[in-house]
This record gives C-alpha cells, sequence and structure tokens, in this order.
C-alpha cells in the first residue's frame, strides 16, 4: 500500500485553552484549543503538533475505520484578525483528529520530522473535500520511521 505525507494548511495557532506537556517532543496535548487567525477553507488543518478536520470529512473517514487515529472534540475560536478579515465567515464543527498510529504502517501516523503520513485509502477519501492549501507528496523512504 502506498503512504502519502501532507502538509495541511496552517490557519491559527494553540489557544490559551490548550493543556499540554511541553516537557517532551513533540509536545503530549491533552485538551485542544484551536484560535483560528485566517482560513482558506481547507477542511484539514493543523497547528503543531496538533490535526483538526471538519465533521463532514471525520465522518467520512470513520466508515473507513481507520487505523492509528481517533478524534475528539476540540475548542475553536476566532482571534481579532480572524474576526476583522472575515467578519461574516461561518465555521463549520471541526474535531480534533489525534494521531497515535506509526507511520507507513497504519491509516495514519506521523513522520519522526512531524509529517502527516496517511494511507492511500484515507488520502482516496480526503481528496474528496477541500485539501486546497495542502502539500501532499508520496510519502518517501527518508521520512519513514524505523520499523
Amino acid at each position: 500500500m502506498k503512504f502519502y505525507g501532507l502538509e495541511p494548511e496552517v490557519a491559527g495557532s494553540l489557544g490559551k485553552n490548550t493543556q499540554m506537556d511541553t516537557a517532551v517532543h513533540p509536545p503530549r496535548v491533552h485538551k485542544l484549543h484551536y484560535e483560528l487567525d485566517g482560513w482558506l477553507g481547507d477542511d484539514l488543518l493543523e497547528s503543531f503538533p496538533c490535526y483538526i478536520i471538519t465533521e463532514l470529512c471525520k465522518q467520512k473517514l470513520e466508515t473507513l475505520k481507520p487505523s492509528g487515529c481517533r478524534f475528539d472534540k476540540v475548542e475553536i475560536t476566532k482571534s481579532d484578525q480572524f474576526a476583522m478579515l472575515y467578519p461574516q465567515k461561518d465555521i463549520p464543527n471541526f474535531f480534533w483528529l489525534r494521531i497515535h498510529g506509526k507511520a507507513g504502517v497504519d491509516d495514519l501516523g506521523v513522520s519522526d520530522d512531524n509529517m502527516l503520513i496517511v494511507s492511500e485509502r484515507i488520502l482516496s477519501v480526503m481528496k474528496n473535500f477541500r485539501l486546497n492549501n495542502c502539500d501532499i507528496e508520496e510519502y518517501q523512504t527518508r521520512y519513514k520511521a524505523a520499523a
């Protein structure tokens, strides 16, 4: 099976209500608050070390019963900058895409250099959603974690 590296749109940052352990790398997040600064409309977003997806994308991925992830709630807020730039923009429901899988083995994983790695079957579903600002490349050996 082929795997792909994804570098999603960064539409904001971890908000003040995020709870995480920064004594480890990457930081271990226990509660996620994502504050939007600007959003170009993609269904998959990131802010190191977390990923969020829209509810509709989550629902479609769940039908695959993917390995290497689970979904959790996320607090979404708009920064003052976002409110100024997009005063009328509606925000869909987002969910935290919590990755725990092994890159290149499970359907979703994170490589040693912190790139989101997804299987071909996951990407085939995600391509039906907005990923206009997400860089996608085939997962090359240099990214693969040691087996």
